[in-house]
């Protein structure tokens, strides 16, 4: 064996002592007999720190370590998409014939298979002793029926083209160019590479966001929108919701990859989406969900250590698709677990814990990985987009502990969930006080343009009339309804045509699962042109129970589910019979 190796000193849980000459920070190990799968996370005079990615029972002090001589990182080509896999990369499926429902320790897997051939289509506009650069096209693979995988030179790669291989079906293992650089030796480029997954990926330069990422969930998009290369998080207690309302944003969301990390999360919780995300149908192309999406599972049972890797692996992983040119949608569920790994970490290595036993790092840790959002142009000159969407886990719903107040503070669109909403049966149960999206003003632009210019007034007078409609709950449980006059007790009603009729929104209606921007806007204005002509009325004398009692009221919040996208001349339609409908309570009481 030609790395170099060395012994175990001492072993503490994951944390594994070791003497290992020439070993260098961050670089990867192998550990004992059956060489486990480690990083070395510090070095001190001589001894190396190591973070152990597996069981560590059975170790022993003097068993041998031996250095890969590369830091911790993941297989970059095609055949990523639909695939599921643990925290470091090794296919699930894989691991389950090698092993049966348990991973076996010392599995060594790689991610992408060297078997599969792909139809490779070289760039015919490259020529021998041409200048390549990182990020140049060399030529194309079809990895899904809907997702081209164009394979490009990869960022630490430059120099004169010698060879590119002709048109045929290969594996990735196959050496498609050679490369000679600056000092004149060859480099072989195959169609996968590998990244460390602690370093970001380079970039020409970093975008304003600017277009909104549509989910097809009204309180999302129209109340509280995110952008493409935006940072939103989901935090909320168990039961509140955060599976589904992260299954209907990869479901709906208008990103070309979608990223599924479930980071330290329950077995049984992670099955469900396992087994549900194959069976979903991709609403933009009519194919399985699948063909545009990968899943890293790492459930709370499995190596603590490998849960805090799990995060960076996706996000690596989410930066080359982005590099391809895709707008790529990462959900990381969730950053509370991934927080705990750190924290269990922290405590075997006897760092200073300070919030709740946190370590210190914490904070800068959230913000680095959050920075790796962004919409960017690429080595390729391609805008492309990373949006990541942290869920968070506060035990008991305290949105004031360490990880929920930390991402507060970095990222820009906070959907917060609310556990009595959810138990009244309201979902989405994003609660509309506690959310908030430092995105309107710039998503605005992109609403004005193509669907609404009234759209932020729409929203904004919306989210007043909820605001108003809280303060007079709180009065009617105190001293009463009688305490109010028609025109606040009016507020309640439109406050409530809001909620029943825009916020609620049900993830199986099949006409209703799905809300397109054009159907947005319309339901808000339809159920805010009701409220202003119901106040109308009040200022001219009509009695409010009247008006309550109006049948258009009740028919107005199921409207949502009567009428699909497709029928927006049908919602029309509608908004002109409720004008009839007032028009005639005008005339019948001489208003």
């Amino acid at each position: 064996m030609d790395q170099v190796s060395g012994k175990i000193i001492s072993i503490n849980g994951p944390i594994v002592i070791v003497q290992l000459p020439g070993v260098h920070n961050g670089e990867q190990v192998q550990v004992g007999k059956l060489n486990l799968m480690g990083e070395v996370i510090s070095l001190d005079r001589g001894k190396a720190t190591v973070q152990v990615y597996e069981n560590t029972e059975s170790l022993s002090p003097a068993d041998k370590v031996y250095a890969l001589g590369h830091s911790l990182s993941v297989e970059l080509g095609p055949g990523l998409l639909g695939n599921i896999f643990d925290g470091v990369q090794r296919p699930l499926d894989k691991i389950f014939a090698a092993s049966g429902d348990y991973i076996s320790r010392g599995l060594n897997i790689k991610a992408l298979s060297r078997e599969k051939l792909w139809d490779f289509v070289p760039n015919t506009n490259l020529s021998e002793n041409i200048t390549i650069l990182p990020g140049m096209l060399l030529g194309m693979v079809q990895e899904t029926e809907t997702i081209e995988h164009p394979i490009l030179v990869p960022p630490d790669c430059q120099g004169k083209l010698v060879e590119l291989i002709s048109a045929g079906e290969y594996n990735v293992d196959t050496v498609i160019a050679k490369v000679k650089n600056k000092r004149g030796k060859l480099q072989d480029i195959k169609m996968f590479h590998r990244w460390a997954v602690r370093t970001p990926r380079p970039y020409q330069n970093r975008d304003h966001a600017v277009v909104p990422l549509l989910t097809g969930q009204r309180i999302l998009d129209t109340f509280f929108p995110l952008l493409k290369g935006g940072k939103g998080a989901i935090p909320g207690p168990f039961g509140a919701g955060k599976t589904m309302l992260q299954q209907q944003i990869a479901r709906w969301a208008n990103a070309e990859i979608v990223i599924y990390v479930g980071c330290g999360e329950r077995g049984n919780e992670l099955v469900d989406i396992l087994e549900t995300f194959p069976q979903l149908i991709d609403p933009h192309t009519g194919r399985s969900l699948m063909e545009r999406t990968l899943l890293i599972a790492n459930t709370s049972n499995m190596p603590v250590v490998a849960r805090e890797a799990s995060i960076y692996v996706g996000v690596t992983i989410a930066e080359y698709y982005r590099d391809l040119g895709y707008d790529v949608v990462m959900v990381a569920d969730s950053t509370s677990r991934w927080a705990e790994a750190l924290r269990e970490v922290g405590g075997r290595l006897g760092q200073m814990p300070v919030e709740e036993g946190y370590p210190a790092y914490l904070a800068s840790r959230l913000a680095a990985f959050y920075e790796r959002a962004g919409r960017v142009t690429t080595l390729s000159n391609k805008k492309a987009s990373v949006t990541l969407i942290g869920a968070v886990s506060p035990p008991g719903g305290d949105f004031s502990e360490p990880v929920t107040s930390h991402t507060k503070e970095i990222i820009q669109t906070f959907w917060a969930l609310s556990k009595e909403l959810a138990d009244s049966r309201h979902y989405p149960a994003i609660d509309w006080n506690d959310s908030f999206s430092d995105y309107v003003n710039m998503a605005q632009r992109w609403w004005a343009k193509e669907v609404d210019s009234h759209w932020l007034e729409y929203r904004n007078e919306a989210l007043k009339l909820l605001a108003q409609a809280d303060e007079l709950a709180r009065i009617v449980n105190l001293v009463g309804p009688e305490a109010l006059s028609p025109a606040q007790r009016w507020i309640l009603e439109g406050a409530t045509l809001i909620r029943e009729g825009v916020l609620q929104q049900s993830a199986v209606d099949e006409k209703d699962n799905y809300c397109s921007p054009e159907k947005q806007v319309l339901l808000l204005k339809i159920i805010l042109s009701i409220y202003h002509q119901g106040s109308d009325l009040l200022k001219g004398g009509l009695p409010i129970q009247q008006l309550s009692d109006l049948p258009i009221l009740a028919t107005t919040k199921r409207i949502k589910s009567k009428y699909s996208s497709e029928e927006i001349s049908k919602l029309r339609e509608f908004e002109q019979e409720i004008r009839t409908v007032f028009n005639q309570l005008r005339v019948e009481f001489e208003v």
